[in-house]
């Protein structure tokens, strides 16, 4: 196509500050599974909400997907009344409901946790918790369906990150480091998987694509010990669910005169997973690390134990790799996406 990797349209929000992040779509293969049919519900809306303003964005993607269209508008006063929740962030299409992770409490402390919305019509139904058991923060969530299981993970309250990473509460390892194990379809919490204080901020979830499995990825942004970031994998094992690590990336020594003030102590650059995604066929994982400017594919086929098989350099803190080459690259790779036809 001549227009290919060109912008062809914009949908502009109604107002600035929302700070767009993860989206998604109102119906998925989930929605239509065995206990929870909705052979109705299409594939067509996409739920944009802001991490920071708690406004939620209905998209219409139809009748022309490159023209789409803002046909809902959910404000922030109606998300805190009805779920208790603000700072929406991840949303995922469920069996029984949409499913919409949320970082805080309204006045930005905490709990975080989970509400759910009507399929049809995007009608907040209220908090999904009904026993939370010993969970406080929250960001991403995932399930294995077959088994009634959803795994969350942990990074901090509003309070914590709105205003940028907070050094003192990262050194006090006040930031996430556990996952969170729940009975999906009684909505209550069953186990709490430590990683261990030193490891912060556990971020994206990746389970296995095939339903029969009951193992998944998740990404480690920094390590206190030695700035190291890691990919642990939690897996059943004797009737409850284990974590370990698989996937250790080393920092990178650093000359300290490029570096940012936090790091110049350090004399090196932290790896900073900030995403992962696992191939559809659970063969290969894709690893960002936003601070050393590489993306790293790894051989998963044994989950236990990855090999690394590829890797590129974009940007990053000091090598600020370009890719194509057309000069120095500013950031580095953060979020990831796979092409579902491989």
């Amino acid at each position: 196509s001549s227009s290919y990797g060109q912008v062809i349209n914009r949908v502009e929000m109604l107002k600035p500050g929302d700070e767009l992040h993860h989206f998604g779509w109102n119906a998925c293969s989930a929605a239509l599974c065995p206990w929870a049919p909705h052979p109705h519900v299409e594939r067509r809306y996409l739920l944009v909400p802001g991490l920071r303003s708690s406004r939620m964005y209905i998209i219409d993607t139809q009748p022309d997907p490159a023209n789409p269209q803002i046909v809902k508008v959910i404000q922030p006063e109606e998300i805190h009344k009805k779920s208790g929740y603000s700072r929406p962030h991840t949303i995922h299409c469920g069996p029984d409901d949409i499913y919409v992770s949320a970082l805080g409490a309204p006045d930005g402390n905490g709990p975080g946790g989970i509400f759910v919305m009507d399929h049809k019509t995007f009608n907040i139904k209220g908090a999904w918790e009904k026993e939370r058991g010993p969970q406080q923060l929250a960001y991403d969530f995932w399930w294995h369906l077959t088994q009634d299981v959803m795994i969350t993970s942990e990074w901090g309250t509003p309070n914590m990150v709105e205003d940028g990473l907070n050094p003192e509460l990262l050194l006090g390892s006040k930031y996430g480091h556990q996952l969170h194990v729940w009975d999906l379809r009684k909505r209550r919490h069953l186990q709490a998987l430590d990683l261990g204080a030193e490891n912060q901020m556990v971020l994206e979830l990746r389970p296995a694509h095939n339903p029969n499995e009951t193992y998944g990825f998740v990404g480690v942004v920094t390590s206190l010990k030695d700035l190291s970031a890691s990919i642990w994998l939690w897996h059943r094992e004797n009737g409850q669910y284990a974590i370990r690590k698989v996937i250790e990336v080393p920092a990178e020594p650093a000359d300290p005169d490029l570096l940012p003030p936090i790091l110049k102590g350090f004399g090196a650059v932290p790896p900073l997973i900030t995403d992962i995604n696992l191939s559809l066929d659970d063969q290969q994982l894709y690893v960002s690390c936003w601070g050393t400017g590489e993306m790293r594919q790894y051989d998963v086929s044994d989950p236990f134990h990855p090999e690394l098989t590829a890797s590129i350099h974009l940007g990053g803190i000091v090598r600020h790799a370009a890719h194509p080459k057309s000069g120095p690259l500013n950031g580095g790779p953060q979020m990831v996406e796979i092409s579902r036809d491989g």
